[in-house]
């Protein structure tokens, strides 16, 4: 299993100070905490109150997942009058204009196992997906919540 380091932890990710928490083991907000760099003193936080009934509402399994990115095989299998409309309907589903589709598609972000799931429902609208990846891969702790 690949060492969880500092370095990986998202800017803002928040972090769990419930050392009473049963699950705090196996959960990422606290295992992100145990490695705050000393001196720092604010931060995004999980509250106590997402403890509740025995559950924290906020728990998120400490756990590598697949993140992909890049979109050049993605439309292999469109139909040549449909690769524009499908592009479009990608692009939309990062909601913020052509910025994030390109930032994944370049590799500066990374997409979840669910986004990619969610892509390929999308592209599946328009043509088969058999056969069809994204362009890389890679083992990435997943912070996604």
């Amino acid at each position: 299993m690949r060492d969880f380091s500092a370095k990986d932890i998202p800017k803002g990710y928040p972090l769990c100070f419930n050392n009473e928490c049963a699950e705090k083991g196996r959960c990422m907000h606290y295992q992100a905490r145990l490695l705050l760099p000393e001196g720092c003193h604010y931060g995004s936080a999980v509250f106590p109150t997402a403890w509740q009934d025995g559950t924290c509402k906020c728990f998120r399994e400490k756990r590598l997942v697949q993140k992909a990115w890049g979109f050049s095989k993605l439309y292999d299998n469109v139909p040549q009058r449909e690769k524009a409309e499908a592009r479009h309907c990608v692009r939309s589903y990062f909601s913020g204009g052509n910025g994030p589709y390109y930032r994944v598609h370049h590799g500066e972000n990374m997409i979840s196992p669910k986004q990619q799931e969610d892509i390929m429902k999308i592209v599946a609208m328009f043509g088969s997906t058999e056969g069809i990846k994204f362009d890389h891969y890679v083992t990435a702790w997943d912070f996604e919540y």
